[in-house]
């Protein structure tokens, strides 16, 4: 059987390709995409960055990609962008690992942090976060080891920090009203198969709404590991999608597993 191919969408700072997820993902052909504002597009005008416009430029790169409908994983931000990719373009998606996505405004909480202060202010803040790489990464709960570090210093420079202002601005906007849930509500009446990933430490914030969650393929908490969970065990993450695709490749039409349910 054909793999499926596996489009990364990331979230509101770095790329998804710094822990080499195409050799670690087996069970599809991975590509790693950079939203509009980011990385090798980190030119584009920050008027332009809306959760909708890259959701767009999530479609151009899939047409690009001379693809049949393919699978998301999108983690945090990248979670709203692909259910209104979803909503928009559903021939284009054939289905949706969502890390701890965006849904609400609770789950905004670094991006109303961050929305709250001056653009200067913010980029003061952002700039101290890059000249203190270890701290960031003890302050989100993970252990500081040189590879970790490593990583986590690509994630910071992977985009400036006018990007985060104005993306962050884009997901209190586009979240916060009822046109967003209406969306998720239309993908989820029309039967896409999808997959909620959250990590252990983490799980409890994420505000996932009720009909989300039940219609839900799966639900799994990865053990030990919070929101950064690729950056904190890139392995037993890239296992975990393996799982959930292989599942997929077996009985696409699977029923939700319980909310309680671990990955091992």
């Amino acid at each position: 059987m054909k793999p499926p191919t596996l489009l990364l969408l990331h979230g509101l700072v770095g790329s998804l390709d710094y822990f080499d997820p195409a050799r670690r993902i087996t069970g599809a052909k991975v590509t790693a995409i950079d939203l509009l504002g980011y990385g090798s597009l980190d030119y584009v005008k920050k008027d332009q960055l809306t959760l909708s416009r890259q959701a767009d430029h999530a479609a151009t790169c899939i047409a690009n990609l001379g693809s049949d409908r393919l699978w998301l994983l999108a983690h945090s931000m990248g979670g709203a962008v692909a259910m209104i990719l979803a909503d928009r373009r559903p021939e284009l998606v054939a289905g949706i690992i969502n890390v701890e996505g965006n849904f609400t405004l609770y789950d905004a909480f670094w991006s109303r942090k961050i929305a709250a202060k001056s653009s200067q202010e913010w980029s003061a803040e952002y700039q101290a976060l890059q000249e203190d790489v270890p701290g960031w990464v003890k302050r989100c709960g993970i252990e500081a080891t040189a590879e970790r570090v490593e990583w986590a210093a690509q994630i910071l420079a992977n985009q400036p920090a006018s990007t985060v202002y104005a993306m962050s601005q884009a997901i209190l906007h586009e979240t916060g009203g009822p046109a967003f849930l209406d969306g998720v509500r239309r993908v989820v009446r029309c039967g896409l198969p999808y997959h909620l990933i959250a990590g252990e430490r983490s799980a409890a914030a994420w505000d996932v709404p009720e009909f989300v969650r039940a219609a839900a393929r799966s639900y799994t908490e990865l053990p030990g590991a919070g929101h950064l969970m690729m950056l904190e065990d890139p392995d037993s993450f890239c296992r975990l999608v393996d799982s959930v695709l292989a599942r997929c490749q077996v009985s696409p039409h699977i029923l939700p597993d319980g909310p309680g349910s671990r990955y091992h």
